[in-house]
């Protein structure tokens, strides 16, 4: 059913950007048939089917204007140089970055993919919001990152950070917790000392696929949405030394 302001033809074109409107209005009779068509059968289909349509017609647009962005693009690329991320934001990246960004925002409104209609009017709608795409795909990258760390790796990278308390809660204490349910870190006798080096120093094995899932899982789309636009905005905001933290283990954190 749809809701009262939706009862009739006025309600709706008013829902429509001017520019739109003035557009739908402006259509000659038969071009009017085939936007109905489209309707129809949009309406018709199922929600996986309306997915995979908008999947289709909306991602050469939104590639083609991150493309066209050359400064947001180049923040991007200069930040997984920076964390030394081998990810290049090529085309194909960037659409399967889009996809992705539509699941995991149906995801977290607990509905199924009809909601990628949402998403992508919002994307396409303005400069700002495609920019979200950018931000996530830094945000999603970095967390890849810390997702295959070593516990050890972890404590040297919130060590680093000037709010440690707050980098904890929300981004290594969720990493870890997945870590254990999934059986990719077992914490066990932590007392004792060899068995605290022998899971503290493990670094989780993941396949590419298993990676990404266990990241949407664990973290909201604004989440890693925010994660990258934070960075992108302020780059000092997440404290970073690479040869610090993946240097070899040594046996300094054991000595408590």
């Amino acid at each position: 059913m749809l809701p009262p302001d939706f009862s009739d033809a006025v309600s709706i074109f008013e829902k429509l950007p001017q520019e739109a409107r003035q557009w739908a209005e402006g259509l000659h009779w038969n071009e009017r048939r085939y936007v109905l068509s489209l309707c129809h059968i949009l309406c018709a289909a199922t929600s996986e089917q309306q997915a995979e349509f908008l999947d289709e017609y909306t991602a050469d647009g939104l590639v083609y204007r991150l493309l066209e962005d050359y400064d947001s693009k180049e923040k991007v690329k200069r930040h997984l140089k920076r964390f030394r991320i081998k990810t290049k934001l090529t085309e194909s990246l960037l659409r399967r970055y889009i996809r992705q960004f539509y699941i995991h925002c149906a995801q977290d409104l607990h509905r199924k993919p009809d909601c990628y209609l949402e998403t992508a009017v919002r994307l396409m709608g303005s400069t700002e919001e495609s920019n979200n795409a950018f931000n996530y795909t830094l945000g999603f990258e970095l967390l890849k990152m810390i997702f295959q760390m070593s516990w050890l790796q972890h404590e040297k990278l919130y060590l680093m950070q000037k709010n440690q308390q707050d980098f904890i809660i929300k981004y290594i204490k969720p990493i870890q917790q997945t870590h254990k349910l999934n059986g990719l870190i077992v914490p066990k006798d932590k007392t004792k000392f060899f068995a605290k080096r022998d899971y503290y120093v493990r670094v989780p094995e993941l396949t590419t696929k298993k990676l990404v899932e266990l990241t949407i899982a664990t973290f909201p789309a604004k989440v890693v949405t925010d994660f990258g636009f934070e960075i992108i905005r302020h780059p000092n905001s997440l404290q970073f030394d690479y040869d610090y933290i993946f240097a070899r283990e040594t046996d300094e954190i054991f000595r408590v």
